[in-house]
């Protein structure tokens, strides 16, 4: 029986360094709730290979581990140099061409119209990962002539990015059309989309969906801060990339951004992943820096849903001791009294005149649950909707969510507090609560003689209709 004490989840990413069923069973064991595939590496056969065995473990467990599928995402490129590479120089003359000639000290190919459509004069460009800068002075549809702002080393193929411009790009490539059609094939509970600018990005992704996924938005781009309740209210879950983010945007913006998003998300009840760099010194190191353990108590006390390892358990040399440091990071800073002052203090408190009966039915649960020490709160969901809103309310006791529907059961695993247990749903409204309160004994979150908070819906079976609050002794 594994039961997690801690609220917050761990995502890990699979890689090279964690591809074998006994690593991802120790990763597992460790703390893993969801392991994240990286389609920007990998291949069919690599990718169903770890599909098969997280889905072995689990059954192994008896316990819903969900997948999150993280599709690429438009990579935007500079072309090739005769040399390799080029040293450019600050203050001079560059420019980008969509002429495919091998490139100089003077020109590159720069292979996507669509960056050139939507440059103004005044517009910087960053080049590897920021370590470049150049500031765009004539543009056109072919070109743009630019000068160098920040100098450096520009080696082929190397990214570019264009902060602060909408780009005329979907968010979907055909390869990630295809990545997506395989994830699902393969039974990925959620598809992380990169690049999102807009809603509508999300929108077009859900469509080609059609529900057999939650679908998370990663927050990379400044475009879609600035839409950022929008971003937020069209998807499922988000994920908080600080690295692109922070390529982006200036390094020192991104930590008020990424609280302001946490904020945002535990408001309008999505769950929230913080990611990249959290414990980035463990690809090479057995232990973190203390600023890393800093960082991802941060994350926990702003009351984020779950944190994730990215290189650090696909590639890294500890990856085990990376989930295992993590755990432990997480459980200590739950543990602190200060934790639950500041959950409390930051709770949105739900919308009022809404008219929707399962904001109410948890708003009463969330008082109730204090006001009794509840051991558990056992939510009967089927869509999983009344556990998300449950897990939005960030009550000191446990959510045990109880689904017929073990697709929802993985989903669930990555929102904030919720123990996951796949379950038939009572016959009939007189099993209701014996069967909550065995199987919160059973999933050992409940004493006997001990009161838990039941949340349920009339009829079962039927996604939002909770209605029900009912207090039990276990």
């Amino acid at each position: 029986m594994i039961n997690r004490s801690r609220r917050a989840k761990i995502v890990a990413t699979l890689g090279p360094a964690s591809s074998s069923p006994e690593v991802i069973r120790q990763l597992f064991l460790a703390g893993v709730d969801v392991f994240r595939m990286n389609f920007s590496h990998g291949d069919f056969e690599s990718h169903a290979a770890r599909f098969r065995m997280v889905r072995d473990i689990e059954r192994e467990f008896d316990r819903p581990i969900g997948i999150l599928a993280d599709l690429q995402g438009p990579k935007l490129r500079v072309g090739k140099f005769a040399h390799g590479h080029v040293i450019l120089a600050q203050g001079q003359a560059f420019r980008f061409d969509l002429d495919p000639a091998l490139g100089d000290s003077s020109r590159v190919n720069l292979p996507h119209p669509e960056i050139f459509a939507a440059l103004v004069p005044g517009t910087d460009l960053l080049l590897d990962d920021g370590k470049l800068r150049v500031r765009v002075e004539r543009c056109d549809a072919q070109s743009a002539d630019t000068k160098v702002v920040v100098a450096g080393k520009l080696s082929e193929r190397k990214g570019v990015n264009v902060p602060g411009v909408v780009l005329p790009i979907s968010a979907l490539t055909a390869k990630d059309r295809a990545d997506l059609d395989t994830a699902l094939s393969l039974g990925a509970d959620w598809i992380a989309l990169s690049f999102v600018q807009r809603p509508e990005d999300i929108a077009e992704a859900r469509e080609l969906i059609q529900g057999r996924a939650g679908v998370m938005a990663k927050l990379e781009k400044p475009s879609a801060i600035e839409h950022l309740e929008a971003v937020v209210q069209a998807a499922d879950a988000i994920m908080i990339a600080r690295g692109d983010l922070g390529v982006e945007m200036p390094a020192e913006q991104v930590p008020a951004i990424q609280k302001r998003i946490v904020k945002v998300c535990r408001r309008l009840g999505r769950p929230v992943i913080v990611a990249t760099q959290m414990l980035e010194s463990m690809i090479e190191s057995p232990v973190p820096t203390r600023a890393e353990a800093s960082d991802v108590a941060t994350a926990i006390y702003d009351g984020a849903d779950a944190v994730m390892l990215s290189a650090e358990s696909a590639a890294g040399k500890f990856p085990i001791e990376a989930v295992t440091i993590m755990n432990r990071i997480i459980e200590g800073t739950e543990k602190d009294a200060l934790y639950r002052q500041l959950i409390e203090a930051s709770h949105a408190a739900a919308e009022t005149g809404t008219h929707d009966v399962t904001q109410a039915i948890c708003c009463a649960m969330r008082r109730a649950s204090a006001l009794l020490k509840a051991d558990a709160i056992v939510c009967y969901t089927s869509s999983g909707h009344t556990s998300l809103r449950a897990a939005r309310e960030r009550s000191d006791s446990p959510i045990l969510s109880l689904s017929p529907n073990l697709n929802v059961s993985r989903k669930l695993a990555l929102a904030w507090g919720v123990h996951s247990v796949h379950v038939e749903d009572p016959q009939d409204i007189r099993q209701l609560a014996p069967k909550a309160a065995e199987v919160s004994r059973v999933q050992g979150f409940a004493r006997p003689g001990h009161p838990i908070v039941i949340l349920a819906g009339m009829p079962f079976g039927e996604s939002g209709t909770t209605n029900m609050l009912r207090v039990e002794i276990a």
